[in-house]
């Protein structure tokens, strides 16, 4: 008997590593695991691929969507919109595959509301001189972005509490034995052996 899959929540500042640690996670394709593609409606950057990356929409599509029900969450942040399908999320768990939400503390917020068993990884960096040296050395965006996502930094980590984990990304390989044992952890529970194995436990305990 197949278990039903894990829903992840991994949230953090931008630039704590988040997206590195889960792209990471899922470098060897398993089948058993796989992040989820969320929908907005900011521009592509250098090298982001529509589909794979994100479903990139126009404001208007997105608010049809809204106005479908068909998020499993959605927020404005930085005055660009994200979401992700709720009806793909909830078919591939029920498949047995865990899926990674790389969404920030108020998605995370809506999706733990609609599904309290989901699990919160909450990623922060070692210090703000690290932080802002990150989001420097992208490359990718202008110093008024980047002044303005350092602002926001602190409001965002304060939510740290609301999370089941917490990892430090000091050291990335670190930070991604911390991830996987996370993971682990999840598979290892009670109520999901006793799902995945079902059969077996009955016939240990039959007399």
């Amino acid at each position: 008997m197949s278990t039903r899959g894990n829903l992840f929540i991994v949230s953090a500042p931008s630039g704590a590593g988040k997206s590195s640690l889960i792209s990471a996670l899922l470098k060897d394709k398993p089948s058993d695991m796989q992040v989820s593609v969320s929908h907005t409606t900011r521009q592509p950057r250098p090298g982001e691929v529509n589909g794979q990356h994100y479903h990139f929409v126009t404001v208007e599509q997105f608010k049809a969507l809204i106005a479908e029900n068909a998020f499993f969450e959605w927020a404005e942040v930085f005055g660009n919109y994200y979401g992700t399908s709720r009806t793909v999320i909830e078919q591939t768990l029920v498949k047995g595959v865990d899926v990674f939400l790389d969404i920030d503390w108020q998605g995370g917020e809506q999706v733990k509301n609609l599904m309290p068993e989901a699990i919160g990884v909450f990623i922060l960096p070692p210090s703000k001189a690290e932080l802002a040296r990150r989001l420097t050395g992208r490359g990718q965006d202008s110093q008024e972005v980047i002044d303005s996502r350092m602002a926001q930094a602190v409001a965002e980590m304060s939510h740290f509490t609301q999370y089941d984990f917490v990892i430090i990304n000091d050291n990335f390989d670190t930070a991604l034995d911390n991830l996987k044992a996370i993971i682990s952890s999840q598979r290892l529970t009670c109520a999901s052996q006793r799902h995945t194995h079902n059969d077996m436990l009955v016939d240990l305990l039959a007399n």
